[in-house]
């Protein structure tokens, strides 16, 4: 018997969630035993995918850095490169926190629905209130203050310290390229092999994704609707609108800023690039993972655009692990349209700490299915938001991930064009895609 896809099986397990908890209510049925023996697996789900956080970030920061290899020799390239994609993502991000501020997907929820959410995920108002006004009165560089760490143990053991542990990574990653080879390599072979093991764990977790949806899906209706069914539609309705803001975002990335970027500096038609890439970016939206497509960009990139080997090896593998704009964009709209549904207002500060935790944590991302997830509680809970309204948006999640991993992969393909062109490693006459203006 063929083996049933896993967003397919998420698909089904949001659909029996949703039916069940449907049927609990209609029927009358005691939502104790949902609450009781249903929403402890999604609960379960929640709490791996914090658990894997931290080390994913870690191991996969410092990877990721360490591979950039010479300083000096790649120093120009890896200038360039860096820039790029930490542009094109704070791009990204900016992008979605505009379409969901302007199409506020969140707030089309009935103040009922919203004010059970609010007793669900935020019990705590008072001392959120409290936290907001002291907010107002630190220092403006208090967050830069609060980016270095007393103690790397102690921010490594809250996912809220995320950022001291991104800043901690860059310097391991910076030294290890400084100290002497024989004495760097035994250390970044351990996070390398680690990095293997944790993306390993995240494909273990996200087997348990189907189940969690399910539970989590389940649990949710019953404890929002109440005596009232009409508020799990609405619920359904506002989840769609958040689907539709999200695939209107990557849209824009891929219709209209990528094709911007390489008119300005390339000589590559867009739609030649586009046709170059599809067997690339089919691989992406079927497999969800920037880094098993890989192989496949690096091939239609070196064969089909004529970028050369020693720019595509570096800027493409770089890319993989810190260029994830389809995932960026995904976390500003899903953060702000979370808090929106539980009728928390996010201030200007907030919302420019969502720019910067979710581009420093696309660093870290490893580009495997589910990754996005870990990043998004990294970005909630930066800026105070209940790392469980994660339940909200889990069910169409693994569908947009499919969409957002071909921007990903789009992005970086881009990139390398860009760099090659600049570098002069782009050759016209190797295929003919490649197009002069």
């Amino acid at each position: 018997m063929k083996k049933i896809a896993l967003h397919t099986q998420i698909i089904i397990g949001l659909i029996l969630g949703l039916g069940v908890g449907l049927l609990f209510v209609q029927l009358g049925l005691p939502a104790e035993f949902v609450l009781d023996y249903i929403k402890p697996i999604g609960t379960i789900f929640i709490n791996c995918l914090k658990m894997i956080a931290v080390p994913l970030v870690l191991a996969s920061l410092i990877v990721g850095v360490a591979n950039l290899g010479d300083i000096a020799k790649l120093g120009r390239i890896g200038g360039k490169t860096i820039a790029a994609y930490l542009s094109t993502t704070v791009i990204a991000v900016t992008f979605g926190l505009i379409l969901v501020n302007v199409f506020q997907p969140g707030k089309s929820l009935p103040t009922s629905t919203r004010d059970n959410l609010m007793a669900l995920y935020d019990s705590n108002v008072t001392s959120r209130t409290s936290a907001a006004e002291s907010l107002k009165n630190q220092s403006p560089l208090q967050p830069v203050v609060d980016m270095v760490p007393e103690n790397i143990f102690a921010a490594a053991s809250n996912n809220g310290s995320m950022l001291q542990v991104v800043f901690f990574a860059l310097l391991v990653g910076i030294a290890l390229l400084q100290i002497p080879a024989k004495k760097g390599t035994p250390v970044i072979a351990f996070f390398d092999g680690l990095n293997d093991v944790i993306i390993k764990i995240v494909g273990f977790i996200m087997l348990l994704a189907p189940y969690g949806v399910f539970a989590l899906m389940a649990s949710l209706i019953v404890e929002i609707t109440g005596e009232d069914p009409d508020s799990a539609l609405s619920l359904l309705l506002a989840l769609l609108k958040y689907s539709l803001v999200v695939l209107f975002g990557l849209a824009l990335m891929v219709l209209l800023v990528y094709p911007l970027i390489l008119k300005v500096f390339t000589k590559i038609n867009y739609l030649d690039f586009f046709r170059a890439l599809r067997p690339a970016q089919l691989l992406a939206f079927s497999t969800s993972s920037s880094s098993a497509t890989l192989p496949v960009t690096m091939k239609q990139v070196e064969e089909e655009l004529g970028v050369s080997e020693e720019v595509s090896s570096f800027v493409l593998p770089l890319g993989a692990t810190i260029n994830m704009d389809g995932t960026c964009l995904y976390q500003g709209v899903a953060a702000v349209f979370i808090a929106q549904a539980l009728g928390l207002d996010l201030s200007i500060s907030q919302q420019l700490m969502i720019v910067l935790t979710a581009t420093l944590a696309s660093i870290g991302s490893a580009g495997v299915p589910g990754a996005g997830l870990i990043m998004l509680i990294i970005v909630l809970e930066s800026i105070d938001v209940p790392a469980a309204g994660l339940a909200l948006i889990l069910a169409p999640d693994r569908i947009l991930d499919m969409f957002r991993t071909v921007v990903n992969v789009t992005g970086d393909a881009m990139v390398c064009s860009v760099v090659a062109a600049s570098e002069g490693e782009l050759s016209e006459g190797a295929s003919p895609l490649v197009t002069k203006k």
